[in-house]
């Protein structure tokens, strides 16, 4: 059997996968899930590390138990989070990038780099935890690492001892030339990050090595690991079974990442303007996207309402409810950073929703109807001006991930475009992460469209057209 795993750690949960090869298709199925729950420190906000190498190494054990034949391992992961190594040891377990520190960051990069060459030199949009505004805020630690992995990195570096950078992730730390595709040294050096820390560049396919004898002795079985798109949105776009010249397509999970695929980076004045960013894409392409603060939204407020309320709340028959609200509810701008922290969703939703004299919502569907009739409308924004940017015309919106399971998101998505949206793959990211190490293992043949064909035959989406 043609066999490989993929480790797919997403911002609140994580998984193994196993990914067979028949017939030009594939099939896919769940050997290990595991929760991914941060923990505040005295120092911070930052991640359960162990806990999720623990949940990795258990999802290989059952992955091997079930496919001895498994032929490699990839692994992706949220971007820009990262830990700091001398030698074999961590310096700390990785900061969340929700914490609170990077403020300080962003003071300290823009007193060396303007924003506007900090674009001209790495295409990416402002987001106050980009990579290189969180290394500004430890400059005692950098002094003493000579590695910076970043987190699917970090788990390859755990499993096989090999330190590397896969390029789609190391794109988002804003230390990558956007046009040679390589470190920035300069510019690192000039921020007081050093070049040594700066591991060697791979691309998906690559082999980056082979499990450690004692990780293989304990899971049981051996393959290499092979970079894969290790961005998760990098691996997700792979999977978008579109006609990249004329779609968008929305990643949505906790983010939106809400783009279309380009040849080359956009790097204009207006692109920089509208804060859209240049992303690394598997086989060379740029993902060309807008940040949008997706369903983080919805799922902090239901964590608020069974904080204070002690009950279990489902989320279908919310859903449910949300669709039949009639009454008029506020839209907000799902972009305002003040979302962006934990806590009280719903009071700071209340409380932008009556600065800005929008209806105030009073039941829980109500709350759940404006967080989606809000994300609709940043959705249909970010592709009108992703189009425009890039001169690519949008005829069809993808939507995959676990948003696209939400029926009211992708319909209201299509309205407020005017256009088609395809929903699917749900599991857009390990498909993405699976293509790639079957492509590698010569499982399957073709390019990255070839790809798309596959997954279009294998997971149909479902089509909401505009009302």
């Amino acid at each position: 059997m043609n066999s490989v795993a993929a480790i797919d750690l997403g911002a609140t949960s994580g998984r193994v996968i196993v990914g067979r090869f028949t017939g030009g298709s594939i099939e896919m199925e769940t050997v290990g899930r595991f929760a991914n729950d941060p923990v505040m420190t005295p120092g911070g906000l930052q991640w359960d590390l162990m806990a999720l190498y623990r949940g990795v190494t258990e999802g290989l054990r059952e992955a091997f138990r079930i496919a001895p034949d498994i032929s490699s391992i990839g692994i992706d992961s949220w971007a820009v989070d990262y830990a700091l190594l001398r030698g074999d040891r961590m310096l700390g377990t990785p900061f969340h990038y929700r914490d609170e520190r990077t403020a300080a960051g962003v003071e300290a990069v823009h007193q060396v780099a303007s924003f506007d060459e900090l674009y001209r030199r790495n295409g990416l949009q402002f987001l106050p935890f980009n990579t290189l505004y969180q290394l500004a805020c430890e400059r005692g630690v950098l002094d003493a690492a000579d590695s910076m992995l970043l987190v699917p990195d970090l788990f390859a570096w755990l499993l096989t001892g090999e330190k590397v950078a896969e390029r789609t992730n190391a794109s988002t730390t804003g230390l990558l030339d956007v046009t040679t595709k390589e470190w920035d040294t300069a510019l690192a050096e000039r921020l007081g990050v050093s070049a040594r820390v700066l591991p060697r560049l791979v691309d998906p396919g690559e082999t980056i090595g082979d499990l450690l004898p004692r990780v293989a002795k304990d899971l049981g079985g051996s393959a290499p690991v092979v970079a894969v798109g290790s961005h998760d949105t990098a691996s997700a776009v792979v999977a978008v079974p579109m006609r990249a010249d004329r779609a968008a397509y929305i990643s949505c999970g906790t983010w939106g990442l809400v783009g279309v695929e380009t040849r080359e980076p956009v790097l204009t004045d207006a692109a920089r303007e509208h804060n859209f960013t240049n992303e690394g894409g598997a086989f060379g392409r740029t993902r060309f996207l807008h940040n949008v603060m997706g369903l983080w939204l919805l799922s902090e407020s239901i964590r608020e309402w069974e904080r204070t309320s002690g009950e279990k709340i489902d989320l279908p028959s919310l859903l449910a409810e949300a669709a039949e609200v009639t009454a008029p509810v506020g839209v907000f701008d799902a972009n305002d950073s003040v979302f962006m922290p934990p806590g009280d969703m719903p009071g700071r939703i209340s409380t932008w929703l009556a600065e800005n004299g929008q209806p105030l919502p009073t039941t829980r569907a109500e709350f759940a109807r404006s967080i989606i009739e809000s994300l609709a409308e940043a959705f249909a924004g970010a592709v009108r001006t992703a189009s425009e940017l890039s001169g690519i015309p949008v005829e069809t919106i993808h939507i995959v991930g676990g948003g696209s399971l939400n029926e009211l998101l992708c319909q209201l998505t299509a309205d407020r475009a005017g256009v088609p949206v395809e929903a699917g793959p749900v599991e857009a990211t390990a498909i993405g992460n699976l293509l790639v190490q079957g492509r590698a293992a010569g499982f399957i043949d073709g390019d990255l469209e070839d790809m798309r064909e596959v997954v279009a035959k294998a997971f149909p989406p479902k089509r909401y057209a505009p009302a």
